[in-house]
């Protein structure tokens, strides 16, 4: 049976519903959430890298971050300084580093246990189907 669009949808909806309760569950371990987890991933993907942008990388409205940052900042993961015009750069501390990467040490396990029934090739074929997706120039979705 093909599956339809409908079908489609919900199971990556459901596969992404999967790793977001999971990966929370297991960072809760390391005293934060999937949401500040992520934050400090792409401030250190990113090092003053503005708000808006981050806001983007981290799939939140600008005030969401800039509620999300202040309360990384007060926990003094992240030090914010004046950019140029109205920017406000970000960068991680020692102890947001410290913390980024015990994350990745919850995170990695669950990524490979989801992916696991899939082959090296499998995983590549999906990657790049999902890439295609994200890159057609008529999807109402960029």
């Amino acid at each position: 049976m093909t599956p339809t669009l409908q079908d489609l949808g919900r199971s990556i909806k459901q596969v992404q519903y999967r790793h977001h309760r999971l990966l929370d569950q297991q960072l809760k371990t390391i005293h934060t959430t999937l949401s500040q987890w992520d934050a400090l991933r792409a401030i250190g993907n990113n090092p003053d890298a503005p708000a808006r942008k981050l806001a983007q990388l981290t799939f939140q409205t600008d005030q969401a971050f800039g509620e999300l940052s202040s309360r990384l900042l007060a926990q003094g993961l992240i030090t914010r300084t004046a950019g140029p015009g109205r920017a406000i750069r970000h960068r991680l501390t020692a102890a947001g580093e410290a913390l980024l990467q015990a994350g990745y040490h919850v995170v990695m396990p669950v990524l490979q246990a989801s992916f696991a029934p899939l082959n090296e090739q499998e995983r590549e074929v999906l990657y790049s189907l999902l890439q295609r997706m994200l890159e057609n120039e008529n999807n109402p979705l960029k």
